[in-house]
C-alpha cells in the first residue's frame, strides 16, 4: 500500500475479506482495518461504501452517507442491478424475477434483465419467452441475453453494477464473457436439487471496461415482507399510469380498476399482476 503523505483521504471499499478492507483511491488500493467505533455505533462497512481513511494508520475512520443499500447481496451505492435469469436448469421463475425487480426498484437502483440458457428451450418455449422479453422492454426495463454481451456492456458503461439472481443462473459465466481475466469459478447444476452450487465466496467490485461490476453469492429466496404495500405497488412501474376511479386504488378489490381491466385485456402481463398480489399478501 502506498501512502500519499499522512493525510485523511476519501475512497471506496471494493473488497472485504474477513476484517481486511480494500479501499480504492484514484488508481491505488489501500488495505485497511475498520475503527472499533463502527461496531459500537452498529455500523457495518460494506463493499461499495464511500469512506474516509487515515492513511498513516491504515484505518477507515468514517463511512459517508449511502444513496442505497442491499442486504442480499450486501453492497451499497449501486447504480444498476443486472438480474441474471436462467430460462432452463434452473427453470424460469417469473416470481423470483419480479421480486428482484421490486426490491431493486424500491432501493432506487435501475433493474436490467439478462436471460441465460436460451439454447435449452423448445420452439414453443422460446416464442413464449420472446413475448415476456417484449413486455418487460415495453414497460421500460432493458432486457438482454447472454449472447448480446457487447450490447449489455454498452448499457452498463460508467455505472457501478451488481450482478444478481438465482443460484445456477450463470452469473459467473456471464462475467467471464464480459472479461475473461476475471476467471471466476463456475459451478455445475445439481441435478437432484435442480439448482446450482454456490461458487462466489465474497462480494467484490472489479473495474472493467469503464464500469465497476460485482459478482455476488447466489441466492434463491428473498424476503419482501419488510416493504410496505405502497412501496411494493409503486415498484410495479406499469401501474403508475392508470385511469382508476380512486387515486389510492390498490388494484385488488376496488371496482372500476383500470389495472385489473388491463390485465384482463392482456395489456399487463398476467404473471406480473399475480406476483403483485402474492407480494402484497
Amino acid at each position: 500500500m502506498k501512502k500519499q503523505g499522512y493525510v485523511n483521504m476519501e475512497g471506496q471499499i471494493v473488497k472485504i475479506i474477513s476484517n481486511s478492507y480494500s479501499v480504492k483511491i484514484n488508481d491505488e488500493i489501500y488495505e485497511c482495518k475498520a475503527r472499533g467505533k463502527f461496531r459500537n455505533d452498529k455500523i457495518t462497512p460494506v463493499v461499495g461504501d464511500k469512506c474516509i481513511i487515515d492513511c498513516k494508520n491504515s484505518y477507515i475512520i468514517d463511512i459517508l452517507p449511502r444513496k442505497n443499500f442491499l442486504e442480499r447481496p450486501l453492497i451499497a451505492n449501486i447504480d444498476m442491478a443486472v438480474i441474471v435469469t436462467s430460462v432452463k436448469k434452473p427453470d424460469l421463475s417469473l416470481n423470483l424475477l419480479d421480486k428482484l425487480i421490486s426490491i431493486i426498484t424500491i432501493n432506487k437502483i435501475t433493474p436490467v434483465i439478462c436471460f441465460t440458457k436460451l439454447d435449452l428451450l423448445e420452439k414453443k418455449e422460446l416464442k413464449n419467452l420472446k413475448n415476456i422479453i417484449n413486455y418487460y422492454n415495453s414497460i421500460g426495463i432493458k432486457v438482454f441475453t447472454n449472447k448480446k454481451v457487447k450490447k449489455l456492456c454498452k448499457e452498463l458503461k460508467n455505472n457501478i453494477v451488481v450482478f444478481t439472481g438465482q443460484t445456477g443462473a450463470g452469473k459467473s459465466t456471464l462475467l467471464n464473457k464480459i472479461s475473461p481475466i476475471l476467471n471466476l469459478k463456475t459451478g455445475e447444476i445439481s441435478e437432484s436439487l435442480g439448482r446450482g452450487k454456490h461458487t462466489t465466496r465474497h462480494v467484490e467490485l472489479f473495474e472493467i471496461k469503464k464500469m465497476y461490476i460485482a459478482d455476488t453469492p447466489g441466492f434463491s429466496a428473498l424476503d419482501i415482507s419488510k416493504y410496505t404495500k405502497e412501496e411494493i405497488k409503486n415498484s410495479f412501474i406499469e401501474f403508475k399510469h392508470n385511469n382508476c376511479k380512486f387515486n389510492d386504488c390498490s388494484h385488488i378489490n376496488e371496482k372500476n380498476c383500470d389495472i385489473k381491466n388491463k390485465v384482463d385485456s392482456g395489456k399487463i402481463l398476467k404473471s406480473r399482476y399475480e406476483n403483485y398480489l402474492n407480494f402484497i399478501k
